[in-house]
This record gives structure tokens, sequence and C-alpha cells, in this order.
């Protein structure tokens, strides 16, 4: 009778549980952050000084941090804005996770980094009814004549149940290419395919409900379209940019756990008079250093300037590693005109991103550009990160391995 019951209990159980979404079912995250041997690496090869004597001595415990956001989850090794990604992000301790997002052609709303980076994100170019589709179908390498291979796959180019056929890869093309196969195998050297089989593609409502599952924060980047808008006749900029707030409103995220972005100003403002409760903390990504001639270390090139954007109801601004640092009279790296200015106009920052452009035993390369004269190894990356926490005042930074910023924000005792 007791066998019976008991048996009865668990066949209920086991329908209760196939009725519960897959994120709250099998997701078990470790008491606290696991970093790995990366960070501790980081610290072995730093300079001799007392940061690296303090960071030498920090064995945990290990926090998950609002300061480590993971820059499209873990990208420097899982496949960016996956599944698997956002989970190794989160193992890491990032309190923040980012899904970049933008639209399909039946306009549902999907993380990719670009619209149009299905060719050397996914592996479309291998399934060719979906291939076919691409706005530039694959064009081989011609060694004679110096052509290089080159597609162009969007998001708009396919319908919702067609990403959902693809699977995610290392981002990454083989200019040399002569087959599409070749073409989709460029991952750099410095990074891994070892974590990019059959990498799984997540939808920006995929994404919300694995995020909350996972404990963790919200940081949606509403991408640039790279096809005229309205799209389709009638889907505007502004149905766009309301259709991603709609989904946390739809979900139940509070406000205060979502950090709306947008390297278009417009986008901020338009939440602003909006969304005035997602808007105190969206955030206005720089750019126009790339497309307008911003230089850090010159005011008359900010337009609009700091007191201006703050002004107009920015709070906060992310620009990327090298409009906030400089280098000194002695060599030495120190915050940049444009680091304190914003700062001094009531400007908080968010930095992008660490770890993203591979050793910096030679340097480094965009990130750590006007500061290349102080880098000449792995373990800079910690001095870099320890001047944009100390000096600078970040309140957070993105990382491609959030283990490295948990651990930092850990040891320093930083929320």
């Amino acid at each position: 009778m007791l066998a019976r019951h008991c048996s009865a209990l668990l066949s209920a159980l086991c329908l209760l549980a196939g009725a519960l979404p897959a994120a709250a079912q099998d997701i078990a995250l470790p008491r606290e952050p696991q970093i790995g041997p990366r960070p501790f690496y980081l610290v072995d090869k730093m300079k001799d000084g007392p940061l690296k004597t303090q960071l030498a001595q920090c064995t945990g415990p290990f926090r998950k941090t609002d300061f480590s956001i993971g820059h499209r989850g873990a990208a420097l090794e899982f496949p960016e804005h996956s599944r698997e990604s956002y989970l190794a992000a989160a193992r890491m301790g990032a309190g923040i996770i980012e899904c970049d997002v933008t639209f399909t052609k039946d306009r549902e709303l999907v993380c990719r980094h670009s619209q149009c980076d299905l060719h050397t994100t996914t592996n479309i170019l291998s399934v060719p009814e979906l291939a076919a589709k691409c706005t530039q179908p694959f064009s081989a390498a011609d060694p004679a004549t110096g052509k290089k291979a080159s597609a162009k796959c969007c998001t708009s180019d396919i319908t919702l149940a067609e990403f959902r056929r693809l699977t995610a890869k290392m981002d990454g093309f083989n200019a040399d290419a002569k087959t599409p196969e070749e073409y989709q195998n460029g991952t750099p050297r410095w990074r891994t395919d070892l974590y990019a089989n059959s990498g799984t593609l997540m939808t920006h409502d995929e994404s919300i409900a694995l995020i909350k599952s996972l404990d963790a924060k919200f940081t949606p980047e509403l991408k640039a379209p790279e096809v005229p808008m309205p799209f389709d006749g009638d889907y505007t900029q502004e149905k766009y940019a309301s259709q991603m707030i709609a989904a946390y409103r739809k979900a139940g995220i509070p406000p205060d756990h979502v950090f709306a972005q947008s390297f278009n100003l417009a986008d901020v403002l338009y939440w602003v008079k909006t969304e005035p409760e997602f808007a105190r903390q969206a955030v206005y990504l720089e750019e126009r250093y790339e497309k307008h001639g911003l230089d850090p270390g010159k005011p008359e090139t900010w337009k609009p300037s700091m007191a201006e954007l703050k002004a107009q109801g920015v709070a906060i601004l992310g620009p990327p590693i090298p409009m906030m640092l400089t280098l000194d009279n002695n060599k030495e790296i120190v915050p940049s005109a444009y680091a304190k200015a914003a700062k001094a106009a009531g400007l908080e920052l968010i930095g992008w991103s660490l770890e993203r452009d591979g050793p910096l035993n030679k340097g480094g390369g965009f990130y750590h550009r006007p500061i290349k004269g102080a880098i000449d190894r792995d373990g800079d990356t910690l001095t870099v990160l320890d001047v944009l926490a100390k000096q600078v005042g970040v309140r957070a930074m993105f990382s491609d391995w959030p283990a490295t910023t948990t651990f930092y924000a850990s040891c320093m005792g930083m929320k």
C-alpha cells in the first residue's frame, strides 16, 4: 500500500516537473561563483607591486556582483548570445547579462549582436534552404584576383521559426574560404571551439526567462537596424524600441533590474519620454568617436556635451575602454578628460569590454589603443580594470569572461 502510494506520488511529481519551464527545472547554480583558474593566471602575470600583492592574497569567498556584466554572456569561449554562454556568465558570478536585441522577418525579437551577423555567428550557410534567403549568399574567395570570401545573412531575412532551426557558433569567418564550410571555420586562435558544438540560439523572451531564473539582471541593447525603417511598411524605430521594453513589463521584471541600451541617442531619449521608469538607468552607448569625430581629449568634439546629455535625461554613459583611459607624462594609465568630464556632469559610467581583444603581450588591440605603451602582458588586464574601477569610477564593466570582473569585485569588497 505504501509502495503504491509512493509510486503515485512520484508520478504526480514527475508530471508537475514536466509542466514547469525548462529553465526552472534543470539549472542549479553553484553556491558561489566558479571563477576557475584564469583570474589567478592573470594575477600571476601582473607586474610586481601592491595591486598584485593584494590580489594574490585573495582566495575568496567570491560573490555574484552587478559590477560584473556578461558581455554577450561569456563570449571569450562560448558562442555569444547562446543559452550556454548565458549560463556560463551566471556561473561565473555575472550579476547582469546582455542580450543584444534585433528582429526577424516576422518582427520577432531575438538575441544577436548584429542584425546581419548570422553568417559569422551561426551555421546558416550550412543550411542550404536558409542560406538561399541571405541578403548576400556566400561568395568564394578567388586568389587569382585577390577577392575575399563574403556573405551577409540577416535575422530580417528569415522568420522566427527559421531562426530556431539554426545553431550558434563562435563568431568568426575565413576570408580565404572556397566553400561555405571553410568560411564558417574562422574562430580566432586565442578563442576556442571547445564549447561551440550546437550552441542554442535565444529569442529575446527566452533570454528574459532564462536570466530571470538565474537571478541576474538584464542589459538589453536595441541594435541599429540594417534594413530601411519603417520595416515592412509600418514597423517604425519607435515600435521596435517600445516592443523591447514591453517584453520586460510582460514578464514582470522590475524596471530597476533592466539597463536598456542603445548607440542611438534618439532611442534613449524616446525611452526618457515614453518609459521614464526604465529610462532612469538606460545606457547611451558611445560611438561618436567612430561616426562624429569625438576625441576623448578635446571637449569641443563632444557634441552633445556631457552637461547637455545629462540635461536631456541621460543617466548612464557607456563608452569603450579607450575613451576612458590615457597615459600621463610618466606613462602611467590614468582617466581621460572625457571620463573626468562625464563624472563631473553627474553621468554614471559603464565600460566595455574587458578581455575582448585577445592576449595583451603585444599591447592588445582596439580596447587598449591609447594605453598601448603601458601594456605588455596578460596581467595588465587587472591593472586596467583597477584604474577603471578606482580612478575612473565605473559602476560596472562588460567582460567577455565575467569570472575576471567577479574576482576583482569580490577581492575589492565591491557590491
